[in-house]
């Protein structure tokens, strides 16, 4: 078998869309917290003044499925299926409200000891991502977001917190939760409004290469702390494949998946890529750096690369081909005609996940993390309280097959995370019926229902394949 006998195997949740309790103990605003559930929702985040300046019916975040209060209960069933790892994020104003404090949130931060003992208590390891699109509305309304400097001093106070707070109790750790995604859904990924007029690649560059910053500076503390932590960065990953085999498809393709390991170059290499000055002049974007920026980023890189995997994208240099895309989890693609898609439109391509994971570890040489994989469906709990969900163990199966002959043809990986291991709400459109887990929540997308948890058949399946460490998919 491939795998090493200590392979990670494990879940993945975000603070934001399962936590809820979004009030409770001193915890501030979210960006998240302003946002709906449905097609308002989309609106609200590419239109982000809407989510400022409107009352809506009803914001998912608030209650989610209330892991803040049932974390015990669900973390045991975690540990009947056998995790090895849990990865969730900390929820940045639960420790910091308004994210510019001078002293943390003892309450928030007594949750997570909570959380982390209750997973020592079954020798699960957790994963943590420092900044998983929760950036406090504080920082939005006082700061303008990551379009301002003094966010990286505000984010390294927060990371060096939890890092010397939760010292010996997590070893593996994320700087920030799919860093690309600042290009696609800036509000997300750095708090960011966009206004009209101004070059918004200049805005969403120069927000980013203060998150490399950080980032940078969050893997130095880090090793501080303790030199035993391991600590990586993540991208929402997925291999862009030319439209047909006519060379300026293959071009395109090549310059868009540039584009998305942009954030990794710097973050594993420790610098900006040869390709980037022609980028910024194309776009018209000239970074401000103060002096030390480049040292930081040499001196402090990543030790492993964390990614998403859902579907790999098609591109087409023919403007008129491309009028064609469609939003594949927040990037427009085309349509693959070899493809099948999920009732959400996300393209299934088990062996693109193989192709992402060579690409990666021919590129980087370092340790791969997949810590996000999974299938979004609409769940029917049955008669038997449970959900015959083998559309879900199918999608998994074919994908887990690839990974393992990845790690067949030489890639280094370290585990599988996969996402949303039990129901909570969609980051993308708010939904609950949008369900990923290996267990379902009563809670629908008005946020009606008990939050009782049930055990889906994907359960034991999930179960078997963690005791046989892959060798019984």
């Amino acid at each position: 078998m491939p795998l090493k006998k200590d392979f990670l195997w494990g879940g993945a949740v975000a603070a934001n869309q399962c936590e809820g309790a979004y009030l409770e103990d001193g915890k501030g605003l979210s960006l998240v917290d302003l946002l709906p559930a449905g097609k308002e929702r989309w609106e609200a985040l590419m239109e982000p003044k809407k989510a400022l300046t409107t009352t809506y019916s009803h914001y998912p975040s608030h209650e989610s499925i209330d892991f803040y209060h049932r974390y015990k209960e669900d973390i045991k069933l975690f540990a009947e299926m056998g995790f090895k790892v849990f990865r969730l994020s900390i929820s940045w104003p639960r420790i910091f409200p308004n994210g510019d404090e001078t002293e943390p949130n003892e309450k928030g931060l007594a949750f997570y000891d909570n959380v982390f003992d209750e997973c020592a208590k079954y020798g699960i390891e957790p994963l943590v991502t420092i900044n998983h699109f929760d950036t406090p509305l504080g920082l939005v309304k006082d700061y303008g977001g990551w379009r301002n400097r003094k966010l990286i001093d505000f984010y390294v106070k927060f990371a060096e917190t939890v890092l010397h707070r939760y010292k010996g109790k997590v070893k593996y750790w994320l700087t920030f939760n799919e860093i690309n995604m600042i290009l696609h859904i800036p509000f997300f990924g750095a708090g960011l409004i966009l206004e009209d007029g101004e070059n918004h690649d200049q805005v969403k560059y120069q927000a980013a290469h203060y998150q490399l910053v950080a980032s940078s500076l969050a893997t130095k503390i880090a090793k501080e702390v303790d030199p035993q932590i391991q600590i990586g960065c993540m991208l929402a990953a997925g291999e862009i494949y030319p439209y047909t085999c006519h060379p300026n498809d293959m071009l395109k393709a090549v310059k868009e998946n540039q584009s998305q390991y942009f954030f990794i170059d710097v973050q594993s290499r420790g610098y900006y890529p040869s390709y980037a000055e022609r980028l910024f002049k194309e776009l018209g974007v000239s970074l401000e750096m103060e002096e030390g920026d480049r040292d930081i980023l040499k001196r402090h890189t990543v030790d492993f690369i964390s990614f998403s995997y859902y579907s790999s994208r098609l591109t087409s240099a023919d403007p008129e081909v491309n009028n064609a895309q469609k939003s594949g989890n927040a990037i427009m693609t085309l349509r693959n005609p070899h493809l099948d898609a999920t009732d959400w439109g996300w393209q299934i391509d088990p062996i693109g996940l193989r192709v992402t994971m060579n690409q990666l570890w021919d590129r980087y040489q370092k340790p791969l993390f997949i810590v996000e994989n999974g299938m979004g469906a609409v769940d029917e709990l049955n008669e038997n309280n449970t959900v015959d969900d083998d559309y879900r163990i199918e999608y998994m199966r074919d994908h887990l097959e690839q990974m393992i002959e990845a790690v067949e043809d030489g890639v280094e990986l370290m585990g599988y995370t996969s996402w949303g291991c039990i129901d909570l709400v969609s980051a993308g459109s708010g939904e609950m019926k949008k369900r990923y887990g290996f267990i379902y929540v009563d809670r629908d997308n008005e946020g009606r229902g008990t939050n009782e948890r049930y055990k889906k058949k994907s359960f034991n399946w999930y179960k078997q394949v963690i005791e046989s460490n892959g060798e019984k998919l």
